[in-house]
């Protein structure tokens, strides 16, 4: 579209794979050859974090209009020093993407509310010769975030400001009763048979291919990829999921954040360019083509969406009612801790790592 309205302008996309792409871009900003535009990740707590890389020098200030579309409770995330260095893509649900189609095949047609019913989906998909969920195991990027999917509903639901408490010490991972909840029922789902068979050397691929041949139900995936598999898999129904809470009757609870963002290199060679894409993008009626395009939702105003008949449907009263908070790991000390949970889940569907192992690994990190 940007090229249609600037013929004057080529955009060249450099596509990585999402499970090597944080140690690509370091590499690629620390030998001054990455792109002119970047994809980062809102606050400190991921590889590709923008603070962390605009601390290193990695990144060039935005200018104000970038920096009037960020949301006021984003600031801190987006903003260090009074500078601007991402400009926010749009808001990301993160939970889980469904396939309904292979739902009803699996004798699963209504999405499991609670933890009863997780586990009957479970055992009636598996009698169908499908596993319920799907999950990278061996592509930390996906352990990860299945971990932090769970924990929305054993840690976040109760106490949505828990990461500020851990960053002023007055919790810690290794004594959270809903972080060991939140690993327990990482292995009390691989018990239960409710993941592929081999999910423990599983790559990328066994997602896309469990979802769009409809041999799982659901995946630990961004929001977004729904309308992408749509597109891919005709015929098939797909639609965003909050992972089910504990017990029947408490409330549905899931992350939306603006957890990506667009950041210039400090070593572009055409900062004026991508700058005045950023612009471009920064105003209203671009910034929900991008949302529509990438299949996520605009970076403000999204309670006053209406998303009946979008794959966003399930979770509407969840947006709605603000009945979430931003990604975790957003907020995290470090990369470091998101790196032990990952890796540490990894270790627990291996049975090489304990819940305890994994969130005392987490403290450590944190307060390296």
């Amino acid at each position: 579209v940007y090229m249609q309205e600037h013929p004057e302008v080529k955009i060249t996309l450099n596509a990585q794979p999402n499970d090597q792409y944080d140690q690509t871009l370091r590499t690629q900003l620390q030998a001054g050859n990455a792109a002119d535009l970047v994809e980062t990740a809102a606050g400190t707590g991921q590889g590709r974090s923008l603070i962390p890389l605009a601390k290193a020098g990695f990144l060039e200030p935005l200018n104000d209009t970038v920096t009037k579309i960020v949301p006021s409770n984003d600031k801190s995330q987006f903003v260090l020093n009074g500078k601007t260095y991402g400009s926010p893509t749009d808001l990301t649900f993160i939970g889980l993407i469904e396939n309904q189609t292979a739902g009803a095949a699996a004798g699963a047609s209504t999405f499991p509310a609670d933890w009863d019913s997780l586990k009957a989906a479970c055992t009636s998909a598996k009698s169908a010769g499908k596993s319920f969920l799907v999950v990278s195991g061996a592509a930390a990027p996906n352990t990860g975030l299945m971990a932090m999917a769970i924990a929305a509903t054993r840690v976040y639901a109760e106490d949505p400001k828990w990461d500020k408490e851990r960053a002023a010490n007055k919790v810690t991972f290794a004594g959270s009763d809903g972080w060991k909840a939140s690993l327990k029922a990482i292995t009390d789902l691989k018990d239960a048979g409710c993941f592929q068979s081999g999910v423990e050397g599983a790559g990328f691929d066994a997602i896309t291919n469990g979802l769009a041949q409809g041999t799982s139900v659901a995946a630990f995936v961004p929001a977004p990829a729904a309308s992408q598999l749509a597109s891919a898999a005709k015929g098939q129904k797909f639609v965003v999921q909050a992972f089910p809470p504990a017990n029947s009757g408490d409330k549905a609870f899931g992350y939306a954040s603006n957890n990506y963002a667009l950041s210039i290199s400090k070593g572009a060679k055409n900062k004026a360019a991508a700058q005045a894409f950023l612009d471009w993008l920064a105003q209203p009626e671009n910034a929900k083509k991008f949302a529509d395009l990438d299949g996520g939702l605009p970076v403000s105003g999204v309670a006053d969406l209406d998303l009946s008949g979008t794959v966003y449907e399930p979770v509407a009263d969840i947006l709605k009612n603000g009945d979430y908070t931003g990604l975790p790991n957003n907020n995290w000390s470090n990369a470091a801790v998101y790196d032990a949970l990952a890796s540490g889940v990894q270790g627990l569907l291996t049975g090489q790592k304990t819940a305890g192992d994994i969130l005392k690994a987490m403290d450590a990190a944190w307060d390296q």
